[in-house]
């Protein structure tokens, strides 16, 4: 006989400000947060200092999956090029599923302006990361001006995700051949 462990209050916290600040966004209520949960809001206020602290801590719990289904391992041995242009076939990829926002990170630092809230400083610094893959892949990669090329990768993933995250495009056949093409045009290999 299994005795099925149920998640912590904390986990079920965490759980519930990531699927649903995902789905509705940063503006969603404790109320709606605690009641997804099945918590109290006073359990809540002893878990976490306030609702800012837990949307931080539900973005930096969900960092390492989410790097980890995008970038390709460090131990990866295909090139630079290829290294690159996974990130772009992995947002193609999960751009396919009814349930795509677009990048969760992306989207915190959008809704809540304040580059100060504990919030958009995880998710600024998630972002940091993948620009420094690019800036890394780019360098690697013999790109002739690096840093022009990870400003374009970004805003190439960023407006990509965004726009598959509101319905307004599709990323089959469009963010991959982009990617390439900008890819070709800084001479990476």
């Amino acid at each position: 006989m299994t005795t099925e462990v149920k998640p912590s209050p904390r986990e079920r916290l965490l759980a519930a400000a990531a699927a649903l600040t995902y789905r509705d966004g940063v503006g969603i209520g404790v109320e709606a947060l605690c009641k997804a949960a099945g918590v109290s809001k006073r359990s809540m206020y002893q878990l976490f200092e306030s609702k800012d602290e837990l949307l931080a801590a539900s973005l930096k719990g969900h960092a390492s999956a989410y790097v980890a289904t995008l970038l390709p391992a460090a131990d990866d041995d295909r090139s630079p090029r290829q290294r690159i242009l996974h990130v772009f076939e992995q947002v193609e990829s999960q751009a396919d599923a009814p349930e795509f926002r677009g990048c969760r990170y992306l989207a915190v630092q959008i809704e809540l302006k304040d580059q100060g809230h504990p919030a958009s400083r995880v998710a600024h610094q998630v972002k940091a990361n993948l620009t420094a893959f690019f800036r890394s892949e780019a360098e690697r990669g013999g790109a002739g001006d690096p840093d022009l090329l990870t400003r374009q990768l970004g805003l190439v993933f960023d407006g990509a995700s965004a726009r598959a995250g509101i319905g307004a495009d599709i990323l089959t056949g469009l963010i991959v051949p982009t990617a390439t093409t900008l890819l070709d045009a800084a001479g990476v290999h």
